[in-house]
């Protein structure tokens, strides 16, 4: 299923591949509407990096909790639902309050820049009083933006926001890459995208390709091609250097559209309009299991049903290391940056032998007072 409106030639080429040996239908609709774009109930519903545009676009709690309970009436007994998205942060909360400090030009303009429209705009639920942002330089209090970009800045806010701060960081760095302003256009997908040097510390070479921008100064592209390889018809450079030429770019270009110029702004805004509503850590891992399980469990389809996972290895976490690595790089203390993935069955409450092993599985990673919300739902249901 994609959106209305969105074509995707890999989903197309695949379902094209797919259909020489059996049958695939591609159905266009929102996520939230599952329960009438299905005609009868499946086995497996697979969302990949899809639960946080629900929240963003798609009524913020409210939305997420409605395709929680309708999931359960659109799968069959035992069927699964397979979750893939953003992971949050190990915290008890995504409000718990954290210092970090910023000393990097290009992460002091992102936040100047992006921070004051994410929480004027974006969906989010960082609006109580003590999730305030509280920006200081030179030991004084200043409004995000303000920030100088040539002073470090201490900042407190919920750990929640600042992992918000760092995603939307790297996809805005990924969108720029792509559109080729800087002069440079890395090879983000396919093979080439995963030529590393040294996979457990996320080392890895980029291969790229010059464009036409005469954003990248001769004599800074001369410089990139000395420490670079040719490699077929593109050049191929070490990631962390890589990483280092793109901050400085990256810089350039932020302050270019902090300051009017066309080609920046309109590079800038086409991002913002894509992502900068969006949030990416909505649920912490023990809220989102106790969630799917609580509103599964409310669904009022007729049958007593609840969504959990039943063995420990269906609730894991894959770090992205390459990312990890640059956020190293770049930040005193940064957040892991991960893919949380849930495999979710939905149980009928009827088959205690089941029901006990996924509770069992919850105990090793929920809290205590999830546990009680959940065998409280549970007995009230069954």
């Amino acid at each position: 299923m994609e959106a209305p409106g969105v074509s995707s030639a890999s989903l197309t080429d695949a379902i094209a591949r797919f259909n020489a040996v059996g049958s695939c239908v591609l159905l266009h609709g929102w996520a939230q509407d599952i329960g009438r774009l299905l005609r009868e109930p499946v086995d497996v519903i697979s969302a990949s990096a899809l639960m946080h545009e629900v929240y963003s676009y798609g009524g913020a709690y409210s939305g997420l909790h409605t395709l929680m309970r309708t999931l359960p009436t659109v799968l069959h007994p035992y069927g699964y639902f397979v979750y893939r998205d953003v992971y949050a942060v190990a915290a008890p909360s995504l409000h718990e309050r954290v210092v970090q400090s910023y000393s990097s030009q290009s992460w002091l303009q992102f936040w100047r820049m992006f921070v004051p429209h994410y929480l004027r705009e974006g969906t989010h639920p960082y609006h109580h009083h003590d999730d305030e942002v509280v920006a200081r330089q030179n030991s004084r209090i200043v409004p995000v933006a303000e920030l100088d970009t040539r002073v470090c800045a201490v900042i407190e806010a919920p750990v929640g926001l600042f992992r918000e701060v760092q995603r939307h960081d790297i996809t805005c760095r990924d969108h720029v890459w792509r559109t080729g302003i800087l002069g440079f256009r890395p090879l983000l997908d396919g093979p080439l995208s995963g030529d590393w040097i040294d996979f457990r510390t996320g080392h890895k070479r980029v291969h790229y390709t010059l464009t036409e921008s005469d954003r990248m100064p001769t004599m800074h592209r001369a410089n990139v091609l000395a420490v670079s390889e040719p490699f077929d018809h593109h050049h191929v450079i070490d990631g962390d250097i890589f990483d280092a030429v793109s901050d400085v770019a990256l810089m350039a270009f932020m302050s270019e559209a902090e300051q009017g110029a066309d080609d920046c702004v309109r590079t800038w805004d086409s991002w913002l309009t894509r992502e900068g509503r969006e949030t990416y850590a909505y649920l912490t891992v023990d809220e989102l299991l106790s969630a799917f399980a609580v509103h599964s469990i409310n669904a009022h389809t007729g049958r007593d049903l609840v969504l959990m996972p039943v063995s420990a290895d269906d609730v894991f976490t894959r770090d992205r290391r390459y990312y990890n690595r640059f956020l190293t790089h770049r930040l005193s203390n940064p957040l892991v940056d991960a893919k949380q993935m849930v495999l979710f069955q939905n149980i009928p409450l009827s088959d205690t032998e089941t029901l006990q092993r996924a509770l069992g599985t919850l105990q090793t990673i929920c809290s205590k007072p999830t546990l009680a919300r959940l065998h409280t739902a549970i007995h009230w249901k069954g």
